[in-house]
């Protein structure tokens, strides 16, 4: 007890000094005087023209000269020469990158530097993420990456309190919710819209308190928010790093271009007028850009100058001080300034950085990847869970050795804001992908390890990655053969599986040997078309399973006949599908959509659908602005329809209804219901995308129905929180809006919807994509990009994605539908958006399950309540797991669900025994208890009682053992 009690003393006696030593480390100012804050910094992209490692290691030099490895030892050089000097770092990957590779005397040095506050480390994920096209659950995980690296390797004095988000392309409202539940002091940025920073800046508001959520209590989400005065560059002429060409300060009178007093007349003279546009008598001087620093010595040599000459004129009556500082130094300025600060609650989407140059293609760009991305997530998730679950023999057990880390690191960068983003070079997207393909291969020999524990058969599983398009050689040569089912969610879930086969008739059992009702489709003519060469079922075996929560079930699939021809899909424009719970309407000479009814409700609204693409602009006598990887800018507000009447078929059984409709050679469609489901399933096919007549094509699917929305929409936030649009408005500053398309565009991460005072028609997604509505009742998302021309924002190539052929991307992907009464839609959203961020996870063995095998598991004692999702559960070391819960609605938007819930920690698993838990910080760098935010959160009093109020997320680390 005592020994207990003298470690929590000493623990209790760092924390007190790293929290006073945080004050110390910041240098003095003048509070009589204007204090400019000089901020060294690198901006090091995780992949963009040249790829991660090429980067790192200076590579390909001929594309970008840059080089991080040479940043970092030639900072820590420099700082070493005065302690007055400061820089910040921010982007993990490569800093842990460099870590490894130092010796010891190295780490003591930069160690030291950090302590002495030289060295300050800022935002502190794996990356610096992109704000429109990330998930949320991806950006926690990205972020906890980096920040533990960060607390493992230098304790209190290496976790950020600044997140620093200087290049993203717009900002998220639950990133600074996010930023603020990791216990973040303040958030700075570079980007914001045009009109808006002007507004700002005539009215002093470039900084302000966001508050980052209608749900959570305040000050729980608000963040402080300021709005960097040069982007994230020096201020014209004081640029001194090699890639620049400004003049040095010469200081010799003796020489020839002596110039020190034209420099500090300069200076002082841009401070007084960045001064005028902020509230205190501190501003911020970002000095540094992309990928420098590779020479420390120049920029460090000049602004020791700068700040000498500058201060020296304060003994002639300037009232200018400038000071090496930080982001995390400057905030404590600013809040030791006792201000009032402008309020925000909404986003600061779109981002335009001229009339024309609305940069809101990048929502869509590189569909694929942005699916790739997404289902990665799912199977990191489903991963780090069966780690928990399985036990040691996860990594190391029959299969070989098998870890998540690969895959976490993979998906970390992935989140970068040229990743996801889809604004990197191709050979650069392709690198993505290919990190996140060894992060799959070392996935699945963890699960099946893990599976083989929990299951106790050994039979080599098989991983079928392509059954979008009807391809598994296992299922299409087998007789006999068993399915596992793992659902990654805290709850029961149905799930319809397309799997391709050869025979025409087939018997499948769930785990009770209960017959489970299956039907065989042909293969469509478009999955034939893609698949060529890699796949030869002639049909698909579609049924559907059930999961238990955080566990799975076994199906067991016997061929019966090959010799009886299923049935082929008639070639007749339907009337009609429908099930017990929703009846959809086609139109009998076109073939689309006409209208959508809810059984249940008794709710009609007429309904079409139909595809169209915006012709890229290639510039013109206005403006010689482009589309490309950034921006979206139509060439004409109307767009073209692929085609008004396209050719159907329609198919029916006692398992699935489906109307095939072929819009164009590039263009198809499957429109599905399901027996028992309650959403329309759309799941479309587009490319590859023409291009032969010059133009470059944004491909859309549009959504018109009689629902009043006004002009309103709502779209989600990283897939959380909602937040409601309006056609050419700003809630906080008025609008001249010169591109009433691109202009008009958001980010859909999950869900959007438009609704009146009855209906609300509701689209589920899974993958990110931008949604508008441009007519009222109407809904539009972009599916696809291809581009002819570059849009000069430093990617310097088209969009033009070759394919697997290449002669162009095809891209499929799935949209689901439903219509309820708005009181009750997110009832029903929220669970739909879950299942397609964590969907199931399919493997397969040869050969009839063995008699002694587990055919069913749950790892839970029960399902979790609707509103609670578990949202991680990972191994932290080898007794303490990491366990985050989530409520999942939002305050008000649900009468059954928005309602705080209350969990017992104990009672939750039914393997594993949990024997302790502490509340941490959304991030896991910090215990609950002491975050030190300049504004305290209040906890529950229970350690094993917990309570989650709407949209909370709890983070906790446990200690448990195997049951």
């Amino acid at each position: 007890l005592l020994r207990a009690e003298l470690v929590f003393c000493l623990l209790f006696l760092c924390f007190c000094f790293a929290v006073l030593f945080v004050v110390l480390s910041c240098p003095a100012t003048k509070p009589s005087m204007l204090n400019v804050h000089l901020v060294p910094h690198t901006h090091d992209d995780v992949g963009w023209l040249k790829t991660v490692d090429q980067y790192f290691y200076g590579g390909r030099n001929y594309i970008q000269h840059a080089g991080v490895q040479y940043i970092l030892d030639s900072v820590v050089a420099e700082l070493q020469k005065d302690p007055a000097r400061r820089f910040i770092y921010v982007e993990t990957a490569f800093f842990f990158r460099w870590w490894s590779q130092q010796s010891r005397s190295t780490r003591n040095i930069v160690t030291q530097l950090v302590q002495e506050g030289c060295l300050e480390f800022v935002n502190g994920g794996w990356c610096m993420s992109d704000e429109a096209s990330t998930h949320y659950s991806s950006v926690i995980d990205q972020m906890t990456l980096g920040l533990r690296f960060l607390n493992d390797t230098f304790g209190e004095c290496g976790r950020p309190r600044v997140a620093w988000h200087i290049d993203p392309f717009g900002h998220a409202r639950e990133h600074a919710s996010i930023f603020a539940q990791m216990g973040y002091d303040g958030f700075f940025f570079g980007r914001l819209d045009y009109q808006d920073k002007d507004r700002r800046m005539k009215t002093k508001e470039m900084e302000m308190v966001w508050r980052a959520s209608a749900s959570l209590n305040p000050p729980t989400a608000d963040l402080f928010t300021g709005v960097l005065p040069n982007g994230y560059n020096p201020p014209p002429g004081f640029c001194w790093d090699q890639s620049c060409s400004d003049d040095p300060v010469q200081d010799d009178p003796a020489l020839e271009d002596y110039n020190v007093d034209d420099l500090v007349s300069r200076f002082i003279s841009i401070s007084k007028a960045q001064a005028a546009l902020y509230k205190t008598n501190h501003i911020v001087m970002t000095m540094g850009s992309d990928f420098q620093y590779e020479n420390a010595n120049p920029w460090y040599k000049n602004m020791d100058k700068l700040i000498h000459y500058v201060n020296a004129q304060q003994a002639n009556g300037s009232q200018v001080n400038v000071l090496y500082s930080t982001p995390s130094c400057y905030l404590q300025e600013l809040n030791l300034a006792n201000q009032t600060w402008p309020l925000k609650s909404d986003d600061f989407f779109p981002y335009a950085d001229g009339p024309h140059d609305f940069w809101t293609g990048y929502f869509t760009s590189r569909p694929a990847l942005k699916r790739y991305e997404r289902l990665s997530n799912s199977l990191l998730q489903t991963c780090n869970q069966l780690e928990v679950l399985g036990g040691p023999k996860s990594r190391s057990g029959p299969f070989g050795k098998g870890d998540s880390d690969t895959m976490k690191r993979a998906m970390a960068v992935a989140q970068h804001h040229d990743a996801v983003s889809g604004t990197e070079k191709q050979h650069v997207a392709d690198d993505y992908a290919k990190r996140l393909a060894e992060g799959w291969a070392h996935c699945q020999v963890l699960v099946s390890n893990s599976l083989s524990v929990l299951s106790g058969s050994e039979v080599p599983r098989v991983f079928c990655e392509n059954l979008n398009i009807s391809v598994c050689p296992l299922t299409e040569g087998s007789k006999m053969f068993s399915m596992n089912v793992y659902n990654p969610l805290a709850r029961p879930v149905s799930w319809s599986v397309h799997l391709p086969v050869n025979g025409t008739s087939y018997n499948v059992t769930d785990s009770s040997g209960n017959v489970v009702d299956s039907q065989v489709l042909p293969v469509s003519k478009p999955t034939q078309y893609i698949r060529r060469g890699r796949g030869y079922a002639k049909y698909e075996l579609v049924f559907q399973v059930q999961a238990p929560p955080l566990g799975f079930s076994t199906y067991s699939i016997t061929l019966l006949k090959t010799d009886v021809t299923p049935a082929e899909p008639e070639r007749r424009a339907p009337v009609s599908m429908e099930n017990k719970y929703l009846k959809v309407t086609f139109d009998p000479n076109t073939g689309l959509l006409s209208g959508l009814t809810n059984l249940e409700t008794q709710q009609s609204v007429q309904l079409t659908q139909n595809f169209y693409w915006y012709n890229a602009s290639v510039g013109n006598a206005e403006s010689s602005q482009t589309s490309g990887a950034y921006i979206f800018r139509p060439n004409s507000s109307t767009p073209c329809a692929v085609s008004k009447k396209p050719d159907i078929s329609t198919l029916q059984n006692s398992v699935v209804q489906e109307v095939r409709q072929q819009f164009s050679p590039w263009v198809s469609q499957v429109v599905r219901l399901y027996e028992g489901s309650r959403e329309l399933e759309l799941e479309w096919t587009v490319g590859p995308v023409p291009v032969e007549d010059g133009f470059g094509k944004e491909v859309i699917t549009r959504f018109d129905s009689n629902i009043s929305s006004a002009g309103y929409f709502y779209s989600d936030s990283n897939g959380r929180e909602v937040l409601e649009r309006r056609k050419d408005y700003r809630p906080t500053w008025d609008l001249t809006q010169t591109e009433p398309i691109a202009g008009n565009y958001y980010p859909i991460n999950s869900r959007a919807f438009i609704k009146d005072g009855k209906a609300q028609l509701t689209v589920v997604t899974e993958r990110s994509q931008g949604v508008s509505s441009i007519y009222n009742g109407s809904l539009e998302i972009m599916l696809h990009r291809r581009l002819l021309r570059d849009d000069y924002r430093g990617v310097g190539e088209p969009l033009s994605e070759p394919g697997e052929f290449g002669n162009g991307l095809v891209v499929r992907g799935r949209l689901l539908l439903t219509l309820t009464p708005p009181e009750t839609a997110a009832d029903s959203h929220r669970p739909l958006a879950q299942g397609l961020v964590l969907q199931p996870l399919l493997s397969f063995q040869e050969g009839a399950p063995k008699p002694t095998s587990k055919l069913e598991f749950s790892a839970l004692q029960a399902a979790l309540p609707p509103a609670v999702h578990l949202l991680t559960l990972s191994q932290w070391d080898s007794e303490s797991v990491l366990l985050r819960l989530e409520h999942q609605y939002e305050s008000g938007e649900s009468k059954a669900f928005s309602q705080p819930v209350t969990l017992n920690l104990q009672k939750l698993f039914s393997t594993l025994e949990v024997l302790g838990a502490s509340e941490m910080s959304l991030g896991a760098n910090q215990w609950k208890e002491n975050m030190t935010r300049l504004q305290w959160n209040p906890r529950d009093p229970s350690p094993w009682e917990i309570i989650l109020n709407p949209m909370e997320i709890r983070t906790f680390l446990l200690r448990v053992r195997q049951r």
